[in-house]
Parts: C-alpha cells; structure tokens; sequence
C-alpha cells in the first residue's frame, strides 16, 4: 500500500522574459552635426515584488560619439540611463506570492542602442534590451512512498573447485 509524504523545496513559481524599447531625447552643449556612435555599458538591476507584480530598477550608462562644428571637432557625451519597468509574471499553478520569494532578473540581450539622430539640435536615440523574470518560492510536493522494504539480495562469495580443495587440506579438523 503506497502513503504519501510532503516535501517543501524551493521552486520556480513564475518565469518569463520581457523586451523593452525605449525611446529618449539628449541634449548637448554644442549642436551636433553627425553621430558617429553609440554604446551602453555599466549596466545594473534588480528586481522585487510590488502589489502582485514585478518591478525592476535598473540602470546603464550611453555614451554617444558626436561631431560638430561642421564635423570638424568631436567629443564624447555621457548620461546615466535610469529606468524602472513594472512587469507581470505569470505564477505557475496555484503558486502564491509573498515576501519571502525571490525575485531572479537576468539580461537576456543587453541593452544596446538600436536607432540614433539628429532632430532639432537634439540626439535622439532608441535602446533595446531583454529581461529574464525568475520568482523562486517555496512549495509542496506530495509524493507517494513504499511502505515495504525490498528484500536484500544475498551475495555470495564465489568459490571454485581449487579454492574448495585448498580449505580442505589446510583446515585442521582436531583443533577442538
């Protein structure tokens, strides 16, 4: 007859991923007059647990290569990007959220600038990223267990005819 016994372990309660594109306007000191390129680097986050869905802060900082007056000098301009995303995971079956979860964010593709111009004396620019959300909690199994031991398998040594001769010619049957 099979009982059942719980196990509580930690497991996934809720994945998903998320792409993000964001578009932003910088101003520079001096008008721009070609973009000659544009990365991110420095890029941080975390995520918690707001109100049943996850929120992410995070940061990353642009730099963007620009040159001007009339493409004769250039010069270098960087912003700290801060973003704060709000997300819904879907939780697995009858998974319940609390504070005591943990809450996994990961990079999928880092952010990267996809699109940069020039409009109106301004750099705008567009950044591309991909978030991998993790909510690991604890959780239940029920799992059936065996009350009946299987039987021991008897091992035997394995003897042959010369080993059996042998005891035979060194055991002294009068040591009694």
């Amino acid at each position: 007859m099979a009982a059942y016994k719980e196990i509580v372990t930690k497991a996934i309660l809720g994945k998903g991923k998320k792409f993000f594109k964001n578009d932003y306007v910088l101003t520079t000191e001096v008008e721009p007059t070609t973009v000659l390129g544009c990365w991110v680097i420095n890029h941080q986050f975390k995520g918690y647990e707001t109100n049943g869905k996850i929120a992410i802060d995070g940061s990353y900082d642009v730099n963007i290569w620009y040159s001007y007056d009339n493409n004769s000098k250039t010069s270098v301009v960087t912003k700290k990007q801060d973003y704060s995303e709000l997300v819904s995971v879907r939780k697995k079956e009858n998974a319940n959220l609390s504070s005591d979860n943990s809450i996994i964010i990961r990079s999928l593709k880092q952010p990267t600038c996809t699109n940069v111009n020039i409009v109106n004396g301004n750099i705008e620019y567009t950044i591309e990223k991909e978030l991998g959300i993790e909510i690991i909690g604890e959780t239940k199994m029920k799992i059936s267990t065996e009350d009946d031991e299987e039987p021991w398998d008897i091992i035997e040594d394995e003897v042959d005819e010369k080993i059996e001769q042998e005891i035979d010619d060194n055991v002294e049957e009068k040591f009694i």
